[in-house]
């Protein structure tokens, strides 16, 4: 009897851990590296057909993002909404995939090395 409550509680801690790991952790974010940039221009509408006829729209962004260390590159990504103009971006990019993750961000976080390179 002790020893099934022991794996029973065991069980449920593990299981308890892997759903407040995976509510709190984005996974696109592991392994990454952080890059900065800002919004400029429109997103270029892209729109695409399900087979079940309905149209999915999405926004392609090409902007010049700064690494921490103040190296530059040119990214494309998209998103599911249009972003708003002049908004600084944390983007999270892994060398193979390109950028997996993003989330808008206040200037005052940004790097001051990479925000000089940014502007």
């Amino acid at each position: 009897m002790k020893k099934t409550a022991i794996i029973l509680i065991s069980f449920l801690v593990v299981l308890g851990g892997g759903f407040l790991f995976l509510q709190n952790v984005n996974i696109n974010r592991l392994g990454t590296d952080k890059y900065y940039t800002q919004i400029i221009g429109e997103g270029k509408k892209l729109e695409e057909r399900a087979t079940s006829g309905e149209v999915y729209v999405r926004y392609e962004y090409t902007l010049q993002a700064v690494k921490e260390d103040g190296e530059a590159k040119t990214v494309t990504f998209t998103s599911q909404n249009q972003l708003r103009q002049q908004a600084y971006l944390e983007l999270f990019i892994k060398s193979d995939k390109g950028v997996t993750s993003y989330e808008e961000i206040k200037g005052d976080k940004i790097p001051q090395k990479a925000k000089e390179n940014l502007m």
